[in-house]
Formats: structure tokens, sequence, C-alpha cells
């Protein structure tokens, strides 16, 4: 028997709204819409693995942001910073791509 999340969601009328703009926006990367969609299908109920079954993702993954969601809200969906050197723009080191001698 699945075992249900402790992590029951229960949206404000403004977050719904915001978290429905999410799901539907063209203009946002795949994983906020991901992100978005996770939160809207728990708020309606619906278990981890159901939720991972229907967006074709890791129930880890479903697990990871209904937590995160359940603890730090809208801003929770947010990437956190990550580590490492920060990406040079543009290749090259700023010489748009060119050698120095053309």
């Amino acid at each position: 028997m699945p075992r249900s999340s402790p992590y029951h969601i229960e949206l404000t009328g403004a977050e719904r709204r915001q978290l429905e703009a999410d799901a539907r926006a063209y203009t946002s990367s795949y994983c906020d819409v991901t992100r978005a969609k996770i939160v809207l299908l728990a708020a309606a109920g619906l278990r981890n693995d159901e939720i991972a079954a229907r967006l074709d993702t890791p129930r880890q993954v479903v697990s990871k942001w209904r937590k995160r969601f359940y603890e730090q809200r809208l801003a929770g969906l947010a990437d956190l910073p990550r580590g490492g050197r920060p990406p040079a723009f543009p290749p090259g080191g700023g010489r748009g791509g060119q050698s120095a001698g053309v």
C-alpha cells in the first residue's frame, strides 16, 4: 500500500492563480512548469506516486518539490544558487568569439 505524504498542501487563491499561470506559460522553463503542476496536483489531493506517473517524473522529484513548497511556499519553487565558477559570456572572454589578430 502506498504511503501518503505528511506534507498536505492547501493553496491560497493568490498561490493557485500564480501556479496555474506558471503551469500554462509558454515562456516558462520546463522545470518551472513541472514544479507548478506538481504543487497543483498535490493540492488536488493526489499522492506522490500518482503525480509522478501523470507527469512522467521520478517520485523522489515530486516529493522534493512538495516538501519545499510546504516549507517555503512559492519561494521554495525557485532554484537554489549553485556552486562553481559563474558562466563567462560571451564565449571567448568578451571578444565576441573572434581571435585578436582578425
